[in-house]
């Protein structure tokens, strides 16, 4: 194994890969470690019906856009193909097969332990996303329920699950599309746990005009125009679902992206079929009582299975926890260029959620680390 490194990259997902390949064209030596047998190993294990929700022309790597054949919402398999012909076109150094375990401070830069030995680099980039350790809640009587419970992670499609009542939990993208997707592929019931009520928007604006496009617009503006300007175009575009079930949300989406990371629900069929009845929605879950499932305000309900689209941990703490670069949340004090001090050469990129389209944002910091990497 190499020992020393100018540039070490941990994680070979669409983060990892963009810098990489930046760097690639600045000159810079770089090679990816990652602990799969593969690069885009989470996007893999995504259910089957999933899509981008960022337009396909913006949603590229650095140095290389998204084919068009793709359509204008790249499907899972499409965008695995995509970060595989990346890699060989930008003819990476991926190291797969090794785990990071720990990354320590060194005088003239870092150490980091694999499960394959220990490599020294002057500059790391850590680039492992948040989608790394599922969260499945503790709830009481968890383990003893007398159905099926699966994390969103474990799923696949909803055709496993055909004339089965399922209850899904979590409002967020995930729980959106599989309660869809439970429905198209023929559950008896299909029903959606909500704990805060999300926002809603459209993928398109009037049809035409990616949602995304139009945050890439509004982010620069101050957070109350546009909240405000979002509420109107929602109202206009989506409705009121009060009736529907859907409580209205608390906090405008503009102040729930950047101040809470919450993404809205972008809507890929879920409003379509509130209105038809073939999702109901149903309060928060609080536990398991043998085959009932219990819920907020007291009453219970008895489903077949319980998918839980309760999301995921970054699960940082392992490798940089003890450098004092983490937030409460788990998560990096600074992100993409800018570095935290008593770290220098120390990037992460991948744990934003960004108004604008996570893929774009990481092309983005991925140039700028390149650069500033560069003139080092």
């Amino acid at each position: 194994m190499k020992r020393n490194l100018k540039v070490l990259i941990v994680g070979a997902g669409p983060g990892g890969l963009a810098v990489a390949a930046a760097l690639g064209s600045a000159g810079v030596p770089t090679t990816i470690v990652e602990r799969a047998t593969s690069v885009g190993s989470s996007w893999r294990g995504h259910y089957d019906r999933l899509h981008l929700h960022t337009a396909r022309f913006l949603s590229g790597l650095p140095g290389m856009p998204i084919p068009r054949q793709a359509g204008s919402w790249v499907s899972r398999d499409d965008f695995v193909a995509y970060l595989e012909a990346y890699a060989l076109r930008h003819a990476l150094d991926v190291w797969t097969g090794t785990e990071v375990l720990r990354i320590d401070r060194t005088d003239g830069g870092w150490r980091v332990a694999t499960s394959t030995g220990e490599v020294d680099a002057t500059h790391v980039v850590v680039a492992t996303g948040y989608n790394r350790v599922p969260l499945l809640p503790e709830w009481p009587g968890r383990g003893a329920f007398a159905g099926t419970l699966v994390h969103s992670s474990r799923y696949r499609s909803g055709a496993e699950y055909r004339g089965k009542d399922v209850l899904v939990v979590g409002a967020g993208n995930s729980g959106a599309e599989i309660a869809v997707d439970l429905v198209e592929k023929g559950a008896s019931r299909v029903r959606l746990s909500i704990r805060r009520p999300p926002n809603v928007v459209r993928r398109t604006v009037a049809g035409v005009v990616p949602s995304q496009l139009v945050s890439i617009l509004l982010s620069r503006l101050p957070l109350p125009f546009a909240d405000a300007v979002a509420r109107a175009t929602a109202r206009l575009t989506i409705g009121d679902l009060r009736k529907l079930g859907l409580p209205a949300p608390d906090r405008g989406i503009y102040t729930e992206m950047i101040r809470d990371r919450q993404i809205p629900i972008i809507d890929v069929g879920l409003v379509s079929a509130l209105r038809a009845g073939r999702v109901e929605v149903v309060a928060a879950v609080e536990g398991f009582d043998g085959s009932s499932v219990l819920l907020l305000g007291g009453g219970s309900i008895r489903p077949d299975v319980v998918v839980a689209a309760t999301g995921y941990r970054p699960s940082l703490e392992p490798l940089v926890g003890h450098l004092g670069v983490l937030d409460e949340h788990g998560l990096p004090r600074e992100h993409g260029e800018t570095q935290v001090p008593g770290a220098p050469g120390l990037h992460f990129v991948g744990f934003s959620n960004p108004p604008t389209g996570n893929l774009r944002e990481m092309a983005i910091d991925a140039r700028r680390i390149a650069r500033r990497v560069a003139k080092s």
